[in-house]
């Protein structure tokens, strides 16, 4: 039913803001955002490194928020084995919209994986199992792994998100698609990969849910309305028309009532839809919140 809506709201659906690919000559790009952190870039390059999977098939894309570091550029020698590439942008510091655009330009793989920093992947035939599936299944646009949260290998407490979800922390899309969804909106500074699946599935491409293919990640802990008021004000002075931004403020928002849960995780989820209300907001009437956040 979703999906019906979203075909009929967006006929005439908004692109990305990227106009520049990369030549093809890989098969998987493995493109990470990152900013300090360098102890869990290195876990998670060192997940990559033992992957079952000739080296010369894949590659690693670094780029680095605020303009880089000394530290981040010496992740290269770190892994010489590895096919790794960094940048460091000397714009959109702060918009993963932006940051991922950058990224994305560079990529050079048949297949795109977009990791985070603190993803873990512990199978060493992840990324062998991925390009099988894009092989074998030329109707898949896009693949969602199965997700857990990595702090619940003893206790559940904090597993409580959907397991497959668009998100930028494992997620693989064919670079065909990508190019003709002109990549992600340069001006979000949070959950671009939401937005970016608005118009995947508005374009009637196709995501395949991956049992075999599992990540670790840390779950949504909101101790505060930061990043949330910005993920609001980055819908509100987003692309979409003005009743697709009312269904996205109604979305944003629906999980508000549960503040009064006992339960942690519906406190988390209600705290999130609070910074997304006041983000809307503040963008919406007065349009200064999403400089407050950069």
């Amino acid at each position: 039913m979703r999906d019906v809506i979203l075909k009929a709201i967006l006929k005439d659906s908004p692109k990305g803001d990227l106009r520049s690919f990369s030549k093809t000559d890989k098969k998987i790009s493995c493109v990470f955002i990152f900013y300090q952190r360098f102890d869990l870039m290195g876990q998670i390059l060192h997940n990559l490194n033992a992957q079952n999977m000739p080296k010369t098939d894949f590659e690693v894309v670094l780029v680095e928020d605020r303009g880089g570091s000394e530290k981040g550029g010496g992740l290269v020698r770190q892994f010489p084995d590895l096919d790794i590439r960094y940048f460091a942008p000397q714009g959109g510091w702060g918009k993963m919209g932006a940051m991922r655009n950058y990224g994305l330009s560079k990529a050079k793989g048949e297949i795109c994986l977009f990791l985070d920093d603190d993803t873990v992947i512990l199978d060493p035939y992840f990324l062998k199992t991925l390009a099988e599936l894009f092989d074998t299944h030329p109707e898949y646009d896009g693949i969602m792994s199965h997700g857990r949260a990595s702090y619940c290998l003893i206790n559940g407490r904090y597993d409580f998100h959907d397991p497959y979800f668009f998100t930028n922390r494992c997620m693989a899309y064919r670079k065909t698609c990508l190019e003709k969804l002109n990549g992600f909106d340069a001006g979000f500074i949070g959950q671009e990969d939401v937005e970016l699946a608005i118009r995947f599935m508005a374009g009637g491409h196709t995501a395949h849910k991956a049992e075999g293919l599992n990540y670790y990640h840390p779950p949504l802990i909101c101790e505060n309305s930061n990043k949330a008021r910005a993920v609001g004000a980055s819908f509100a002075a987003s692309k979409y028309s003005g009743i697709m931004k009312c269904l996205l403020f109604l979305n944003g928002i629906r999980w508000l009532p549960l503040y009064i849960s006992p339960a942690l995780k519906h406190r988390f989820m209600a705290r999130f839809a609070f910074g997304f209300l006041k983000g809307f907001l503040g963008q919406f009437f007065h349009g200064q919140a999403k400089q407050t956040y950069q």
